[in-house]
């Protein structure tokens, strides 16, 4: 070591340790875009099968007589939210509620976090088209009112 002389960095070697971590940036950024994107899909996946499956245990409930329901009513349930506040279980003697699900997920698509989870879906009723979904009396299906198209090339709002 030469007197006078410190050790340290030249400012070509901290350019070059620079570029080397903005390049590795510009690479890892789209990776994480789409883990980010396939964990919400998986949500949304996930989501969706918990909704349809509940709907579907409503209106297995009304078929077999276990819910109440009025002369000319499909037997799918009026809104989401009826199927955490449950009904009453017309086969129990003691009438004790069936409950469908324990709580509405929210989509997470959803452009705004703070609506309700009910209100982030687009729902169908059982007497409208499949390709043209519309709001009615009953919930038959729901769907993410997302417009972004998902990895697999399919908008959200028709999985």
């Amino acid at each position: 070591m030469t007197p006078g002389r410190t050790r340290g960095f030249t400012l070509v070697e901290l350019l070059i340790t620079l570029a080397i971590l903005a390049l590795l940036a510009v690479l890892v950024a789209p990776v994480a875009r789409v883990t980010d994107q396939r964990a919400k899909e998986r949500e949304l996946r996930l989501a969706l099968r918990e909704i349809r499956t509940a709907i579907d245990a409503y209106k297995r409930a009304s078929d077999q007589g276990r819910i109440r329901k009025s002369a000319g009513s499909s037997g799918y349930p009026p809104t989401l939210a009826r199927l955490v506040e449950g009904e009453e279980d017309q086969a129990d003697p003691r009438r004790r509620k069936i409950f469908f699900l324990r709580r509405v997920p929210g989509d997470p698509l959803a452009e705004h976090a703070s609506l309700r989870a009910e209100s982030t879906w687009q729902l169908r009723a059982y007497d409208s088209e499949a390709d043209d979904p519309k709001e009615g009396d009953d919930v038959y299906d729901v769907r993410s009112k997302s417009r972004s198209v998902g990895l697999n090339g399919v908008p959200y709002h028709e999985w």
